[in-house]
């Protein structure tokens, strides 16, 4: 196999959100169980009315790996888990090639209820729904974030840059390295973006090791 790409350096840092980000009492939700119970009944912006079922997130609570996707789609919908559709799939082998099972992450998305016709989530969709994904990474404290797509990468790290710009950059977020890559539904849409996608997540699993 070929070697894994150097580790790149330093990009953008966040500092730990301020408390005002948390919304309200979310800072005292004690468990990932408690914000996700206060997602799945509460009602934060216009979408929360025409969900099915609110996407919390899943995974293994003492995660050293997170990944942070944009929004959740039609089988998420009907499910209520993260990523169990096409791309979710792809994000399996994705994971698996690296030798992370999915059960050892965590997985979540920037907004938890799906916009209309999967588009993109509004700019104020998003401020109403980051303060629980601000919390989960409080509460998770992993050793390495991954955020796929631009949606992701941009409410993270607060910037308006292109995933080019993003890339190949070890960012930090409240001291956490945080990696950018593409989306895996774009690499269902465009398969030539598989093989930057797969140097960064390695680059991502050398940094578990750090």
């Amino acid at each position: 196999m070929k070697a894994a790409p150097a580790i790149p350096g330093p990009g953008l840092t966040v500092v730990r959100p301020s408390r005002a980000l948390l919304g309200g009492d979310l800072e005292r939700l004690p468990s990932l169980e408690a914000v996700a119970e206060r997602i799945q009944t509460t009602f934060c912006c216009a979408l929360c009315p025409r969900r099915t079922k609110a996407v919390p997130g899943e995974g293994d609570p003492h995660a050293r790996m997170v990944l942070v996707g944009e929004a959740p789609g039609a089988n998420e919908d009907a499910s209520g888990r993260p990523f169990v559709g096409q791309a979710g799939q792809l994000l399996d082998g994705i994971l698996s090639a690296i030798e992370v099972p999915r059960t050892s992450v965590y997985i979540t998305n920037v907004v938890k209820c799906r916009p209309p016709q999967n588009r993109k989530p509004l700019p104020d969709e998003i401020a109403a729904c980051i303060p629980y994904l601000h919390r989960q990474l409080e509460l998770l404290r992993p050793r390495v974030i991954i955020a796929m797509g631009g949606t992701a990468a941009e409410a993270l790290l607060g910037v308006k840059k292109s995933l080019g710009e993003l890339r190949n950059k070890v960012h930090a977020y409240d001291g956490i390295p945080l990696i950018v890559t593409y989306h895996p539904a774009a690499l269902l849409r465009n398969p030539n973006w598989k093989k930057p996608t797969w140097d960064d997540v390695r680059i991502a699993r050398q940094l578990l090791d750090r």
